[in-house]
C-alpha cells in the first residue's frame, strides 16, 4: 500500500510551485508528486523524476512532512567537529599562558607541538590543518 500524500495540496499548486521555483531539482521533485495527484502510478512518477520507486517514496514522506520546501535538496552534515567546546576552551588557555619549557619541552607552540599536547591532555587526535583552522577560529 503506498503512502498517501496529504490533502491540502493538488497537483495544480504543485504545478504552479514547480514554475516558480529556481531549484531545478525542486521543480523535478514536484511535476513527479503532482503526476501522482493526477492518478499516474508511482512507476510513471519515478519515470518522470528519473529515479527509482524507493525515492520517490523518499520524496512523499519528505513532502508530507515538510510541503513543497521539503523537496529542496539540503547540504550534507558531513563529519562532526573533532574539539566539542571544552577542548577549545583548553586550547585557547594553553595558547594563552603559551608552553612551558621543563613541561612541554617547546619554547613556543607549533601546531604539531599543539597536537601532541591535544592527544596527551584530552586522547583527541586531530590534524595540522584542523588544528590551524581552529586556531585561526579562535582569533589566533
Amino acid at each position: 500500500m503506498p503512502i498517501a500524500l496529504r490533502a491540502d495540496f493538488a497537483a495544480g499548486g504543485l504545478r504552479a510551485a514547480a514554475r516558480q521555483t529556481k531549484d531545478a531539482a525542486q521543480a523535478r521533485r514536484l511535476l513527479a508528486l503532482a503526476a501522482i495527484y493526477d492518478g499516474a502510478s508511482r512507476t510513471e512518477a519515478a519515470r518522470i523524476g528519473g529515479v527509482t520507486l524507493q525515492i520517490v517514496r523518499d520524496w512523499v514522506l519528505r513532502f508530507n512532512a515538510e510541503g513543497p520546501a521539503g523537496l529542496v535538496d539540503r547540504k550534507a552534515p558531513g563529519q562532526a567537529a573533532r574539539l566539542n567546546d571544552a577542548h577549545r576552551t583548553a586550547l585557547a588557555a594553553a595558547l594563552e599562558s603559551g608552553p612551558i619549557p621543563a613541561i612541554h619541552g617547546v619554547v613556543r607552540w607549533r601546531l604539531i607541538d599543539l597536537c601532541q599536547w591535544l592527544w596527551e591532555e584530552h586522547r583527541v587526535t586531530v590534524a595540522k590543518q584542523t588544528l590551524s583552522r581552529e586556531v585561526r577560529a579562535l582569533g589566533y
